[in-house]
């Protein structure tokens, strides 16, 4: 089967220049080239030139695609009493409290993508740091999923809202829709990513932000871009 794959991998790379492409050329190429039988996502892979090990070069933060990703996002809200029904007729899919972190610690239940706290419940939470923590599951105010809000945040959530954090070799890797998207829809989703991640540059980072920007769906080879465009300096 690897040997199957093998093959429709290189086919696909032979059809990818070695040049940098604009995001308008690669993304209709990624899926003229993408030959899994499943409906892969496509990612944006950013090269940053931060140090994270740096606290104030650490980029972080989210930013809500307008075209969403493509898939039903389970939200898993653990809130106070008072914020139950705003958290239910927001949409959340599972809903509560206390029982919530009993339930995760008890089972490792973990039938969601995304945990919505309000602060009053994060004390509770943090036992499930060992759990939550390594999936990228865990609250956390800088992100928005930890707030009084509780009906905006299961809205952003459901809606396609992306977190991406540089990870210690100063990259980011997130998911921009899926290939079956339209090409506009696409397009228009991976500039919204691009773009909160030039506008989240920490002013400690010093010379090329943007190192490299690489496009692929699941099984494909990447795509490189152009990043000339992302490290003008914005007034």
């Amino acid at each position: 089967m690897a040997h199957k794959t093998g093959k429709k991998y290189a086919a696909a790379a032979r059809q990818v220049e070695a040049r940098p492409y604009a995001l308008e050329e690669a993304v209709p190429l990624l899926q003229k080239i993408k030959f899994a039988k499943f409906d892969e996502t496509v990612e944006v892979h950013m090269r940053l030139g931060v140090d994270p090990k740096h606290a104030d070069q650490m980029v972080r933060g989210t930013v809500v695609l307008p075209n969403g990703l493509g898939k039903s996002v389970r939200v898993l809200a653990v809130v106070g009493a008072d914020k139950v029904k705003e958290a239910e007729e927001a949409g959340a899919d599972y809903v509560g409290g206390e029982d919530m972190v009993q339930k995760i610690q008890a089972e490792n239940w973990l039938d969601y993508e995304t945990v919505i706290a309000t602060p009053d419940m994060m004390r509770s939470l943090a036992r499930l740091g060992k759990i939550l923590g390594p999936r990228g599951l865990m609250p956390n105010p800088k992100t928005g999923t930890v707030t009084t809000d509780v009906s905006k945040a299961v809205r952003e959530a459901k809606a396609g809202k992306v977190e991406f954090r540089v990870d210690k070799t100063g990259v980011i890797h997130a998911p921009v829709g899926k290939a079956s998207f339209t090409t506009p829809k696409l397009l228009e989703n991976a500039q919204t990513l691009i773009s909160a991640v030039v506008r989240a540059k920490p002013s400690a980072a010093k010379g090329k932000y943007v190192r490299s920007v690489t496009v692929c769906s699941t099984m494909g080879p990447g795509v490189a871009l152009d990043v000339t465009p992302y490290n003008v300096k914005v007034q």
